[in-house]
């Protein structure tokens, strides 16, 4: 077997997903997804910590969050730096792969513990959210409620974008349609009420 092999990481990938579907996460194991792939268990360990991070390899998300949100023009207020974020993030990181978040979400609904892992995933995000909207001198409330509302919007939107892939510029439609909900919904609360 060669020490190189062109595109290994993509394709322990592929292996990796085909096996989880084919076998369940719990029951494959490194190895056979490196035999599957052509490749040593060696060349798995360089590319991924362990076989749940095939599905989470997204691990620079957090730091590439805090940098939109840093980079963001400064005159734009909270809630539209959150759209700032969920519009970059849609179109650099989520265009062209409707089918393989797909995939992912499929698996992780089989398996308790690979629940648990995207539950932790998404309170990473947010506390990096809400780090950096601190920084961009938003009080500690408004962060912590404002990354939390990123994170919740993102996944929504997500699901509701691979429930019909019609484009892939929709994603941004349904982020935005989202926003717009919980916008008329703080209006609704605001309204005085009836007596």
């Amino acid at each position: 077997m060669a020490r190189w092999a062109p595109d290994s990481r993509g394709r322990l990938e592929n292996a990796a997903f085909e096996l989880f579907e084919a076998e369940g996460f719990s029951a494959t194991t490194v190895p056979e997804i490196a035999e599957r792939a052509g490749l040593t268990t060696r060349t798995f360990f360089r590319h991924f910590a362990d076989k749940r991070e095939v599905l989470f390899a997204d691990g620079a998300m957090s730091e590439y969050a805090q940098q939109i949100i840093a980079d963001a023009p400064p005159g734009l207020t909270p809630i539209e730096v959150v759209r700032h974020l969920l519009h970059q993030s849609a179109e650099e990181q989520f265009s062209g792969r409707a089918d393989r978040i797909r995939r992912v979400r499929a698996i992780v609904a089989t398996d308790p513990t690979l629940r648990e892992r995207e539950l932790a995933k998404r309170h990473e995000l947010s506390t990096t959210a809400e780090a950096g909207l601190i920084e961009r001198g938003v009080d500690e409330v408004s962060a912590r409620l404002l990354a939390d509302l990123a994170v919740t919007v993102m996944y929504l939107a997500v699901d509701r974008w691979l429930a019909s892939p019609d484009s892939e510029s929709e994603l941004t439609t349904r982020i935005d349609e989202i926003l717009d909900a919980h916008s008329a919904l703080h209006a609704d609360h605001r309204a005085p009420r009836p007596r």
